[in-house]
């Protein structure tokens, strides 16, 4: 049996990746968009594009706009100022719900008790408000997946934080405490398991539509990458829907306590781990450290058509 799993996400060039690895083998109950790579406007509207393209009727919820409390410089430097690499796509035909982000989480989890996986691909804004508002939810989520953090401070936004925490550390404080178990990928598991840039460029020549539509919309991340000299492309969310979609492809993880750091001048959005069991918490989080590298780009090749 498929697993069902409800994303929310901000798409964002490796968050389409992570879609399409969801719709290759998961069944896709709905889509709850935040702002955070982009505005929220293009975040939807780059959401509805994908559901177009894998002929999904995949219900879209638009949510929070900013974050809960201090405002954040988005990624569209990376992403391009559409959130898809400015490939001038089509306006999709699809329409977004009314209903919010937020409300829906509360909703869909109350109507599927127990049957829906979580992933959390991008600031957490939209799980926290609906956390906020109730505060029952992760009693009848089956597992959260959470894209976010550096846990030994290598961020890539600030020096120790990654952009989803860092974009809304108050957001990720609220799901880090108040949800009792949760899996975290986070981006320096990124940064061990990134792929050949020929070897993903043969996969997108190689591939079906989803390819096509995925070369253009990674060529300017793919040429970030190249400006950088770096060896391989990073495919964060990707990594993190590995992980839900093929749990036993973890080779590596850690069970331990994970909070945010919202005060600090230096360190604000860190996520900061109990390596010790110092603080005398339980763990929060299982943190996962490296996976097999073969079955996650088998994954990608496959969501790719290649």
């Amino acid at each position: 049996m498929k697993q069902v799993l409800l994303i929310d996400t901000d798409p964002g060039v490796d968050d389409a990746l992570a879609l399409l690895m969801a719709y290759a083998q998961a069944d896709v109950a709905a889509l709850t968009i935040a702002a955070g790579n982009v505005g929220l406007g293009h975040t939807v509207t780059n959401a509805l594009r994908l559901t177009e393209l894998v002929a999904a009727d995949t219900p879209v919820f638009s949510g929070c706009a900013e974050p809960l409390v201090l405002p954040a410089a988005d990624a569209a430097f990376v992403h391009g100022a559409d959130g898809f690499g400015d490939a001038g796509l089509p306006l999709p035909q699809r329409r977004a719900e009314t209903e919010h982000a937020a409300l829906a989480l509360i909703r869909l989890t109350q109507e599927r008790p127990g049957q829906l996986t979580l992933v959390a691909l991008g600031p957490l804004t939209n799980l926290a408000l609906a956390l906020r508002l109730d505060p029952g939810l992760p009693q009848r989520v089956a597992r959260l997946v959470i894209m976010g953090g550096a846990v030994t401070g290598r961020g890539n936004t600030s020096v120790p934080a990654e952009f989803n925490v860092g974009f809304d550390p108050e957001a990720a404080h609220i799901v880090f405490s108040g949800w009792p178990q949760f899996e975290l990928i986070d981006w320096e598991a990124t940064m061990r398991h990134g792929i050949a840039l020929e070897r993903f460029e043969g996969w997108l020549a190689a591939g079906d539509a989803r390819a096509r539509l995925y070369d253009a919309i990674s060529h300017k991340i793919r040429g970030f990458m190249r400006e950088r000299k770096r060896p391989g492309i990073v495919l964060a969310d990707a990594l993190a829907m590995a992980v839900v979609l093929d749990p036993d492809c973890v080779r590596r993880a850690e069970h331990r306590h994970v909070a945010v750091e919202l005060g600090g001048q230096l360190t604000r959005g860190a996520t900061v781990v109990d390596w010790d069991g110092r603080s005398g918490k339980a763990a929060n989080a299982r943190i996962v450290l490296d996976v097999d590298q073969s079955r996650f780009e088998a994954m990608i090749a496959a969501a790719l058509g290649a």
